[in-house]
């Protein structure tokens, strides 16, 4: 058991070279800084961590194979419960779900859950013989019952996966040519490489689960069709849907996406390997980013990678309520971007052409929380000023 206050620090780019290219910034512990950290951890007998966690990992078990270099036997023991360790170790906010639990945090920095879960998931990868040898699962056999799953996005996936390890036969019906969802089109290169995605759907698919893309269930096919032929549940997982828009004037002028269509030009048409992919990202020099999330700050970074020369965030209230993770944040503090916060946008502005030209926008105050336990944004009157800017998400 190590004493260490602090994490092990996580291996990055530098914001110099990173923002150049699509390339993932966080580069993974090595096997001997993830031993290192997998020490630090207490090893509680009634560990709360595994309360933080959705899916309930037995992390103080992962946590001590990895401490003993065992990473054959943590792997497998994540993978009892979790069926996308390399990208939940990724992409899953640990810092407010297991992390948060975690006694360590009391006095200092809490283990690294998340980026040890990474660092198990690639060592297997990392080893041929077990990326490619025959998976011993016991598949369904065609009599017992089949569940069809719409949507191939994290929920999709996960349940689909879960289900087959309980003896079921399931089919994966997604409507764009490609499964994954939110993590294919919503997650930029930079902190969900696609390969590594598609090795975690290809794992999901040898335990038996058949995925069937183009599908589109309302329109080419409807429930009651799957209730009625082969299928004796169906699961739903269909994802946020259609973007939100904030109804104000000059939304409809050239140059003015949602988060949705921007990153899913990005990420799922590859936009910024134009002309190779023929999908372009009209960008200009300067570019707004409207919101305090995990979205914005993906939206911020990538319009830098397109080639912004500047990126300036908006958001209502102040950094502490942002509810994007800490590690974005800073990435994206490190990478240049601006924050214009307590500011909302009330208007886009035009120019002759219907291209935006600005944004006028208005200063705000913090009151009292509201539900979500955030103090409340409150406009302050006359404190207008315009922003000019040629792109906003």
């Amino acid at each position: 058991m190590s004493d260490r206050a602090t994490k092990v620090g996580m291996p990055k780019q530098s914001p110099k070279e990173r923002i150049k290219s699509f390339h993932e910034v966080a580069l993974g512990y090595s096997s001997e800084q993830a031993v290192e950290e997998a020490k630090r951890c207490l090893q509680c007998k009634k560990p709360p961590c595994i309360k933080g966690c959705p899916v309930e990992i037995d992390i103080p078990v992962f946590i001590k194979y990895i401490g003993e270099g065992n990473f054959q036997v943590a792997i497998e023991k994540i993978k009892e419960k979790n069926s996308l360790p390399a990208v939940c170790g990724r992409v899953c906010p640990q810092e407010t779900q297991c992390e948060i639990k975690c006694v360590r945090s009391k006095k200092g920095e809490s283990v690294a859950i998340g980026r040890l879960e990474r660092f198990a998931a690639d060592w297997e990868i990392r080893q041929k013989e077990n990326s490619e040898k025959k998976v011993t699962q016991n598949l369904a056999s065609s009599s017992v019952a089949q569940v069809a799953v719409v949507g191939s996005g994290p929920a999709g996936l996960t349940a689909a996966a879960d289900l087959v390890k309980l003896g079921y036969r399931v089919t994966i019906f997604e409507a764009l040519h490609s499964s994954g969802g939110v993590l294919r089109y919503g997650i930029p290169e930079f902190r969900l490489p696609k390969h590594i995605l598609e090795i975690e759907i290809r794992n999901i698919e040898k335990l038996g689960v058949k995925i069937c893309p183009n599908v589109l269930i309302g329109k080419t096919l409807i429930i009651e069709d799957l209730l009625k032929d082969e299928f004796s549940a169906v699961f739903v997982g269909i994802g946020a849907g259609l973007p939100h828009f904030l109804h104000i004037p000059g939304e409809n002028l050239d140059g003015v996406y949602s988060a949705s269509e921007f990153l899913t030009r990005v990420n799922l048409m590859k936009a910024y390997q134009f002309p190779s992919y023929d999908t372009p990202v009209k960008i200009g020099r300067k570019v707004g980013v409207i919101g305090g999330g995990n979205v914005a700050m993906d939206s911020a970074r990538v319009a830098l990678r397109l080639g912004a020369d500047e990126v300036t965030v908006i958001y209502r209230r102040s950094r502490k309520e942002m509810p994007a993770r800490e590690e974005e944040i800073k990435n994206a503090e490190e990478e240049g971007v601006k924050f214009h916060l307590l500011t909302i946008p009330v208007a886009f502005l035009g120019d002759e052409k219907r291209g935006l030209a600005g944004m006028r926008c208005l200063r705000m105050r913090l009151g009292e929380p509201d539900e979500s336990g955030r103090r409340r944004p409150i406009p302050i009157k006359g404190s207008e000023f315009n922003l000019d800017l040629e792109t906003v998400v």
